[in-house]
């Protein structure tokens, strides 16, 4: 019989990573947490999309699908290589330790980033120069629209390029594009260099998390932000009139959660004008976060069978509408372009119809089991038919306690009912205190060939750790961070213990 490889992993946003600083990095804490990972025999390490974000903090909601968030930028590596001064990184603001302010740590951090860069391109290195020129040679046909963008952004102190830029720039004017990139060439090329010193930054944490045999598992949003340079520069590809305004937008119909359905608002896609050079764009998505990531999760995978479009002017998602995507023609055009074992997870949850499983499976991709979910009540009793229980799980999948959108193992199971309590208590056979670990070893000892559980449900943290609250724009969203990671040995031994047991060393 074939040995099935089967691997455990930890859902942990870079963001949330300790630092003096205000915000997780990829400085020596990143480097020790892979070595953390690598103690537990973990080898997967799940992020979330590492765009720069906008508005609400969203890494869902980035303004460009390619950049990357300078936020993330180690400011210690920085003045290490030269390009500020000790002084500058030893003394900080009092931030919070367990959350992020995004306001203060922009008003600490982004002064020295525009240091950093000036720095930066005032120094004559010539091996330095010769690699900062070949990434943006390299990267000029995203890169030198997103250093715009972002200028423009500040310039109109807005990223809504749709509502608020004079229309010369909102419609991509050639000369008003070759004007502005004239009038602002020095905070442009800034932005060109932060592009460089994040992927440089990355490339050294991805390649020690590599050699330590830890792969990087990413995150792809189906869509784009309105309020993105992919909308702005792409207009082409989405439903837009000739002003740039969306003609539709993109959500998730009425369910037993809402009555009103979700209405996000992001642009959905003209797909016949993706068609048209072969989806092109998504290949070099794909491509490129393949680049920085070795395997990719696809947020919504359900919108390639089929979206939820909303008309212009609707203020809920009431009377949306099923559009069918042409899913099958572009997944066939990324195996001709990127080889046919192209390492995908589908996020399948939601409305999953025949025609998304047909999609999924036909391209072999692994769908996702949530643990919490498969807990769900049938007069009374357990139903024991639920696909989420391990029980019932297949080896293409992937299993997890909960994830970024849901509440902590430990929250989601104090907010249950009793009967449900009683339920989830008598399937693991586990008394109240034990709950969370015993999810976490039904998890790994079910079939999904991978296994992941966020970083708060192996410390046990309550709902005061959640990430997020979908639908929210809560300042507690997407800034909860550890504190330190001088975690218990006896957790990192107990999860090693239970890898070991069910073979999810990655071998």
């Amino acid at each position: 019989m074939e040995h099935l490889k089967r691997r455990c992993g930890v859902l942990l946003h870079p963001t949330s990573l300790p630092s003096t600083h205000g915000i997780g990095c990829f400085g020596d804490e990143a480097l020790a947490f892979v070595d953390l990972l690598k103690s537990a025999k973990v080898t997967l390490w799940q992020i979330l999309p590492l765009g720069p974000t906008g508005y609400g903090d969203s890494p869902y909601a980035a303004r460009s699908t390619f950049a990357g968030n300078e936020l993330l930028i180690d400011l210690k590596t920085l003045a290490y290589d030269g390009y500020l001064e000790v002084e500058d990184v030893l003394v900080a603001p009092e931030f919070p330790l367990d959350r992020i302010d995004y306001e203060a740590v922009r008003k600490f951090k982004e002064p020295l980033l525009v240091k950093a860069a000036d720095a930066f391109l005032a120094d004559n290195e010539p091996e330095i120069t010769a690699q900062y020129e070949a990434f943006c040679k390299e990267n000029a046909w995203w890169l030198d629209d997103y250093a715009l963008y972002q200028v423009l952004c500040g310039v109109y102190n807005d990223s809504r390029w749709y509502s608020v830029w004079p229309e010369a720039l909102r419609l991509r004017d050639s000369e008003a594009l070759l004007e502005a990139r004239s009038t602002h060439a020095i905070e442009i090329e800034r932005f060109k260099v932060l592009q460089f010193l994040f992927f440089s930054q990355y490339a050294r944490v991805k390649e020690y998390a590599n050699q330590h045999q830890v792969s990087i598992v990413g995150d792809i949003p189906i869509f784009v932000a309105p309020d993105s340079v992919d909308a702005w520069a792409n207009r082409h590809l989405f439903k837009m009139d000739a002003q740039g305004v969306q003609t539709a937008s993109s959500g998730v119909p009425p369910d037993a959660f809402s009555d009103e359905g979700q209405h996000w608002g992001n642009p959905v896609y003209n797909w016949k004008e993706h068609e048209k050079d072969g989806f092109a764009w998504w290949i070099k998505r794909i491509e490129k976060t393949l680049e920085v990531c070795d395997i990719i999760r696809i947020d919504h995978f359900r919108g390639f069978a089929a979206y939820w479009e909303i008309p212009k002017g609707e203020q809920t998602a009431i009377n949306g509408k099923w559009v069918p995507s042409p899913g099958k023609k572009l997944f066939a055009a990324l195996k001709k372009a990127l080889g046919d074992d192209i390492p995908l997870i589908a996020e399948d949850l939601g409305v999953i119809t025949a025609d998304v499983e047909e999609l999924r499976d036909s391209n072999n991709l692994p769908g996702m089991k949530i643990l919490q979910f498969a807990f769900g009540l049938k007069d009374g009793a357990l139903d024991t038919t639920n696909l989420y229980l391990p029980h019932n799980c297949q080896y293409n999948s992937v299993i997890y306690t909960g994830t970024h959108d849901n509440n902590t193992t430990r929250g989601w199971y104090s907010a249950l009912d009793p009967t449900t309590k009683d339920k989830v208590r008598r399937y693991l056979e586990a008394p109240d205190d034990q709950i969370v670990w015993q999810m976490i070893r039904v998890m790994l000892l079910s079939a999904s060939k991978d296994a992941v559980l966020p970083m708060q449900d192996l410390l046990d943290l309550g709902a005061e750790a959640r990430m997020n609250v979908p639908s929210t724009c809560g300042q507690s969203n997407w800034s909860w961070r550890l504190k330190s990671l001088d975690i218990e040995e006896w957790r990192i031994d107990r999860l090693r213990g239970l890898i070991e047991i069910y073979g999810r060393e990655g071998l």
